[in-house]
């Protein structure tokens, strides 16, 4: 007889290979014709929401490994709270106007700019491309398994939404927050156009460091008495050479000690005096002190320009320091932040001569149409020619770089549109709602918050074609600018019928209100601003055009989560508009990530050649791989990726669906309704199975709470390796195969496993969301359609009897003990497994009667023939524990023979039946 056949083994329709590259558009499909998250939605109506709001991904191109990851996180905190019956919307969104679809459409078109009158067809040249990668990144991004409103998505690019971004800036322009001002800004000679804080990187960059002297024009006796008779200099020294034509000024702090030397010739230099033993080495000249003073009594004389320009005026200023140099600050008010505001006071210019394309313009004639950087050497030498040039070397430091173009920039002073971070006391209101906010990690709060503290106003204007445009007018015939909340809301209406393409497609006249006139001259003509909103404006105002006008959503939102750049990007902006027009943050809590790097942490590059696109996992092994790497390392530091990882993430996932197979497989005959056994008279270690588990459960949930997605992942991985496979599962193989169908202890590990199966299947949906749908359509009795239906199973504390896990603990203490001897005895060739031995067991008498408790149960739970319980052995033991007062375990072959339908040895074989033990032999009776 083929005794397999009368076996119950594992049946399901559940495959073992998961073939996810070619089985997951299946699952789209169905979840899209099914429209599984409208569903969602409905199911979850009227229940308290949670709303993660979408950082827009730029419009531009494939979507990379980092985006990939954003993307699915999310989608695990959106699923996870939904789980957790929360109404938790996911509107995804994109982040359209800016430089980078300019440059490809420029560069399509072979132009540096768009020709004049033809900005509208440029522009919608540049909305069709947004358009067609938002086509491109929105399949991508759902083909990770991210759940969404994705026919309906938010783009900045929408006529309503450039509207709204149009009456956000009106409401700032009502609280007499904006203005125009020329001033120093960021300003990239590449891309042609200011920057935003938000967009400035730091980069290591090779400069010349010179030391110039500035001779003064103005005596100086009065002061320094031992001046008389020296051709007296000012030292100064400074990064950068290119901006001492634009020198008008010399800073001293006004309490620092400075001091005259001998410079020999007749000459001396003034410099700081902590500083001038290491200035005068630098020289190459000794040190010859002739005089220590105060600098005060020198604010506003005056030295001569170097090269002859101008003179330039001596001014006092606390930000000069003693950290380099020569404790003296060359002023150029036109290229820096700080010169321009100390030269505000002394009545300085913001002198810049300098072009939109970082040349210098006819005021420097020596050096006219030259780039900028490329003058260095040229400035030096005619220095050094002159007589002027103290020293000069190398030097390597942090520099400011063009985030898109990745080129240095440089500080220029042009007209520009600014939020002030003054008016309304918006620096300060940002700083209080960055203390009311939840940082994770929490070093975020100190990063944004030392951003706010320090930076200057907010420059809101670009010089570039793609973007919201400011709405301002200039009357032709004063220039009189106006500029004003009305004027805005007006053009905003134009905007969300027409788009803002309007704005250049539309005369002037049709703009303005009808017989609309200068408030300064009544003329009636005028010009339109041509400068367009800073893109971190677009993103920043999105609680406003999204959130506040979606019932569904709501403002402020529950969570932001983005890379840790955004503290500086979206997290900033979004933050200033938020509180610079409602008083409040957008959000309540901030979640960072970090970068994606290769597997020995280095930053990802095609010149490294370590780069790997999300398509080439996803093709290989399928999303569900991405979204397990996604969630198995701590993301808040940076997250490593590599062929190795890649594997022992499949390896792992692997793991998990074998289980998940072998449990379903022990549900093929088990239908819930009629043979679920209730929970309290389920056998001993089916409820110790449903205690452990529900101790992990807890923790998970928690987990996902903390947004801990590591330890969910690794928890249960562990749980289905440790607990299940290598004990449970092991040990109630025999019951499930070899029992009766309908046996009570079988039943009650088939109920113990179709909850466990449910429990997990909801639990791991938030991260295997596609092996946790496929599965869930094999779950016998399974709730709903799709376990993205579902919610996470109640916790349940009375599973956790204390009683009954420490009764288990002591017991697993004395099977690791067993396992010692049955390992012992099998390198003494007494057994070849477990099953070939008998054991003997010496304990102390409490030690025994909670072991005879156990009766039969002890042979499958230790795996082997028999179980003898004694007062001492009568030889040497073979493994020894320190559980249960002290516990020693004897090993030795069973003769019982072999049931060859059970495979267990067992001494009952032949009595009831010719060849198999009792158990099997009445299972064969009742099977006929």
């Amino acid at each position: 007889m083929n005794y397999k056949e009368t076996l119950y083994l594992p049946s399901t329709g559940f495959p073992m290979k998961a073939n996810l590259a070619q089985r997951e558009p299946e699952m789209l499909a169905a979840w899209d014709r099914s429209d599984i998250y409208a569903k969602l939605q409905a199911a979850r109506a009227g229940r308290p929401k949670f709303v993660l709001h979408d950082g827009p991904p730029y419009a531009n191109g494939h979507i990379h490994l980092g985006t990939a990851m954003n993307k699915i996180l999310k989608d695990i905190i959106v699923k996870s709270k939904s789980m957790e019956d929360f109404l938790a919307p996911y509107v995804p969104g994109w982040d359209c106007h800016g430089l980078p679809i300019e440059s490809a459409m420029l560069k399509e078109l072979k132009e540096t700019k768009p020709k004049t009158g033809e900005e509208g067809d440029f522009r919608r040249r540049c909305r069709q491309y947004a358009e067609k990668y938002i086509d491109v990144q929105r399949a991508e991004f759902k083909r990770l398994g991210v759940l969404g409103q994705w026919a309906k998505p938010y783009i900045t690019m929408d006529p309503r939404y450039e509207s709204i971004t149009l009456r956000e800036l009106g409401k700032f322009a009502a609280a007499g927050s904006v203005y125009k001002s020329r001033k120093p800004v960021y300003w990239c000679a590449q891309c042609v156009t200011a920057l935003a804080e938000a967009e400035v990187e730091y980069d290591e960059h090779h400069t010349p460091s010179i030391y110039v002297k500035f001779p003064l024009v103005d005596d100086v006796t009065d002061v320094i008495p031992a001046a008389q008779g020296y051709q007296v200099s000012v030292a100064i020294w400074t990064t950068t050479p290119w901006t001492i034509p634009a020198n008008l000024a010399l800073a001293f702090h006004p309490e620092f000690d400075y001091v005259l030397v001998d410079a020999g010739g007749g000459e001396a230099l003034i410099m700081a005096e902590r500083l001038a033993a290491i200035c005068m080495e630098t020289f190459g000249k000794p040190l010859k002190i002739l005089a220590t003073f105060k600098a005060p009594p020198l604010e506003r004389r005056r030295a001569r320009h170097p090269l002859g320009y101008r003179d330039s005026l001596i001014l006092l200023a606390d930000f000069v320091t003693l950290d380099s140099g020569t404790g003296i600050v060359h002023i150029a008010p036109g290229h820096g932040q700080e010169d321009y505001e100390i030269s505000l006071q002394y009545g300085l210019p913001a002198y810049a001569p300098v072009d939109d394309h970082g040349k210098f313009t006819a005021e420097v004639p020596e050096w006219e149409g030259r780039f900028v950087f490329d003058a260095n050497a040229d400035i030096n030498k005619a220095l050094k020619e002159k007589g002027f040039l103290l020293g000069e070397h190398d030097e390597t430091h942090q520099y400011p770089y063009c985030w898109r173009c990745k080129q240095p920039i440089i500080f220029r002073s042009t007209e520009q549109w600014f939020i002030s971070m003054a008016e309304g006391d918006l620096r300060g209101k940002a700083l209080a709602e960055i203390d009311a906010t939840r940082w994770i990690p929490a070093w975020g709060h100190d990063r944004i918050h030392g951003m706010v503290e320090n930076r200057p106003d907010w420059c809101i204007s670009r010089q570039r074609s793609w973007g919201v445009p400011i709405v301002a007018f200039t009357c032709a015939k004063c220039g009189e600018l106006h500029f004003s909340r009305e004027l805005i809301d007006r053009v905003a209406d134009i905007f969300e019928q027409e788009t803002a393409d309007a704005w250049f497609d539309r005369d002037v006249k049709d703009l303005l209100p009808p017989g609309f006139t200068c408030r300064k001259c009544a003329a009636a003509e005028f010009k339109k601003e041509r400068d367009i909103l800073d893109v971190w404006f677009d993103s920043g105002v999105s609680y406003a055009a999204v959130c506040e006008t979606d019932p569904q959503l709501g403002a402020p939102v529950d969570l932001y989560l983005e890379g840790s750049d955004q503290h500086r990007g979206w997290f900033h902006s979004t933050l200033l508009a938020a509180v610079g027009t409602r008083g409040r943050a957008p959000y309540k809590t901030v979640l960072t990530h970090g970068f994606v790097v290769d597997g020995e942490g280095r930053k990802m590059s095609k010149s490294l050649g370590n780069t790997i696109a999300p398509d080439e996992i996803i093709n290989r092994y399928g999303a569900e791989i991405l979204r397990l790497w996604s969630a198995s390392s701590d993301y808040r530091d940076d997250i490593r990726i590599s062929d190795q990882i890649v594997a022992g993430l499949v390896d792992g996932y692997r793991k998990v669906r074998n289980t998940i197979r072998f449990l379903l497989g022990c549900l093929g005959d088990f239908d819930p309704a009629a043979h679920a056994v209730p929970e309290d008279r389920l056998e001993d270690l089916d409820r110790y199975i449903l205690a452990v588990w529900e101790g992990v459960k807890q923790r998970l949930y928690k987990a996902y709470d903390d947004y801990d997605f590591h330890l969910v992942y690794h928890q249960l991985l562990n749980f289905c390796s440790v607990e299940l496979s290598s004990f449970y599962l092991d040990v109630s193989k025999d019951t499930l195969y070899a029992d009766r169908a309908d046996a009570p202890r079988r039943r009650s590990a088939q109920t113990t496993i179709r909850l466990l199966t449910d429990e997990m299947l909801r639990v791991m949906a938030p991260i295997f969301s596609f092996t946790a749908d496929e599965a869930w359509q094999f779950l016998p009795g399974r709730e709903g359609e799709s376990v993205h239906l579902a919610r996470f199973a109640p916790a349940q504390p009375a599973r956790l009897d204390r009683d009954l896990l420490e009764r288990w603990r002591q017991l697993l203490e004395v099977r690791a003990v067993v396992t010692k001897a049955v390992e012992v005895a099998r390198d003494k060739g007494l057994v070849r497994a477990s099953l070939e031995g008998e054991l003997t067991i010496a304990a102390p008498a409490a030690a025994r009667d909670l072991l005879a408790g156990y009766g039969d149960r002890l042979d499958r739970i230790f795996q082997t023939a028999a179980v003898h319980l004694v007062e001492t052995l009568p030889g040497a033991a073979d493994a020894t524990g320190e559980t249960l007062g002290g516990v020693q375990v004897k090993v030795e072959p069973t003769w019982a023979p072999k049931c060859p339908r059970c495979w267990n040895r067992d001494e009952s074989v032949g009595r009831d039946h010719p060849e198999v033990c009792s158990r099997c032999a009445a299972v064969l009776t009742a099977r006929g």
